[in-house]
């Protein structure tokens, strides 16, 4: 049996939490992408809401690299991806690679926290890409030196996630088909006491 798109994403959302805002239920990262472009104006909507992102002494450290399909910037990120990436991360309409300074511009002295600033912003740019219908799925498992060389990127950039994103697509295989499984496969998350502590390793007391 196979399932929609829409089955999928129904089927992904976490349990809603009264008090909580729906899209952190709702957000999760897909495989498989619809045949649809993103355009330019839907991005400029995911990058204003990275840009609004707190950052360590307002240094907004992030950079981020981004490529359409058809573009040279997008083969030269998929040529980047490793491992089972490569099977489905290049048909994704857009590809996207974070970085963050590792310093801070107005005082000579490490930016410590430049790739947690980073993450804030590039968790603002998945949330705002759940509200407008679009999936996003960020990877570690690509060539960081071959993503660095092919875009020049300078030493004193970390580089972050390579985030595939578009619009969810329905899952094409059979269910024992791996890419399938993983799709169809019930999201988890830790219970709150196994992270929020009032001394370490002691869960505080919630709700």
């Amino acid at each position: 049996m196979s399932l929609s798109a829409i089955e999928v994403n129904e089927l992904k959302k976490a349990p809603a939490v009264e008090g909580v805002l729906p899209i952190f239920h709702h957000r999760w990262s897909s495989r498989f992408f619809a045949d649809r472009e993103v355009t330019p104006q839907t991005l400029a909507k995911l990058f204003e809401a990275a840009r609004w992102a707190a950052s360590s002494n307002n240094e907004q450290p992030w950079r981020f690299i981004v490529g359409l399909r058809g573009s040279e910037t997008h083969a030269k990120l998929a040529e980047s991806l490793a491992g089972f990436n490569q099977v489905w991360a290049p048909r994704a309409p857009v590809l996207i690679l974070g970085a963050a300074l590792d310093h801070f511009t107005q005082a000579a002295r490490p930016n410590r926290f430049a790739l947690y600033d980073l993450g804030a912003a590039t968790s603002y740019l998945t949330l705002q890409a759940a509200d407008l219908g679009l999936t996003t799925h960020q990877m570690g498992g690509f060539d960081q030196d071959k993503a660095r060389a092919a875009f020049n990127i300078p030493a004193d950039y970390h580089l972050g996630t390579l985030i595939a994103l578009g619009y969810q697509g329905d899952p094409s295989g059979t269910p024992e088909d791996e890419l399938v499984k993983r799709e169809l496969a019930h999201r988890t998350r830790k219970p709150l006491s196994e992270f929020v502590f009032e001394s370490w390793n002691q869960p505080a007391k919630l709700g």
